[in-house]
Parts: structure tokens; C-alpha cells; sequence
């Protein structure tokens, strides 16, 4: 995987989100914030018989939290509670550098975020997506 972080997995998802929108059937949202830099979102999921059905988030931020929090739902819509925490489980210890390969691999495209971790200021924008994320999912429990 190349050094630069701007990758083409990235650029993809800041210029098409698919997910950046209002979600009217949510059944759960949560606000994010890195304080550091002003990224902001609200995560919006539709959670039915412990299966994340739908979800979407609003908000303003630079190229890599919005682009992080769109793949992580690409990934986490139609699991269940229990792998979408794993997996934010897995993106944490993959921007931490503590991730061995067969795990990546269950990040599928949000693998394509590691060489963030070589970046300091930019973790944060790449995990506030996924840190939301845990939060929404640990309180709606």
C-alpha cells in the first residue's frame, strides 16, 4: 500500500459518500467530535433483531473522517451489533499498528486507512467515525 494516506479508496468516499445523509428510520444516533481539528458527525443507525439494517451520518469534516466514517458503514450495515463492535475493535488496533493480516482482511476496505497510523494528528479524524460508532452501539445496548 502506498505512504500517501489520500489514497484512491479515500478520495472515493470523500467525493461519493453514500452514506452522508439524514437517516428518518433511525432507531438510534449519536454525536461525534474531535475537539482538535472541529470534525463533527452524527451517526444515525437502524438497528432491528440486533442487525444493523441501515445508516447514515451528517455532519462537517475533513477528507479522512468523512471518508472513514462512510466506509465504516459500507462495512457495518447488515451485521450484527456484536461484528460491528469487533470490527471498530479491529480498525482501533489497525491504526495502532497491532493488527495481524488475517484480521486486516476483515476490515476489507477500511484497511485501505492503515498508513494513517503513521500520522498522528490525522488518527483522530480517522477514528472519529468508529469511536461514535462504539458509543452509540454500547448505549443502545
Amino acid at each position: 500500500m502506498a505512504d500517501n494516506i489520500y489514497n484512491e479508496v479515500l478520495i472515493d468516499h470523500n467525493l461519493h459518500p453514500l452514506h452522508l445523509h439524514e437517516l428518518p428510520c433511525a432507531t438510534c444516533s449519536n454525536a461525534g467530535l474531535n475537539p482538535t481539528c472541529g470534525d463533527s458527525l452524527t451517526l444515525n443507525l437502524a438497528i432491528e433483531n440486533g442487525i444493523i439494517t441501515d445508516g447514515s451520518y451528517t455532519g462537517v469534516g475533513c477528507a479522512v473522517s468523512h471518508a472513514s466514517t462512510d466506509i465504516m458503514l459500507d462495512l457495518v450495515i447488515g451485521r450484527s451489533v456484536d461484528e460491528a463492535k469487533h470490527l471498530a475493535e479491529l480498525f482501533s488496533r489497525m491504526i495502532s499498528s497491532e493488527i495481524t493480516d488475517d484480521e486486516l482482511e476483515e476490515l476489507e476496505e477500511a484497511g485501505a486507512l492503515q498508513n494513517i497510523s503513521r500520522m498522528p494528528a490525522r488518527v483522530r479524524c480517522a477514528t472519529l467515525g468508529w469511536k461514535t460508532l462504539e458509543k452509540l452501539l454500547d448505549e443502545n445496548r
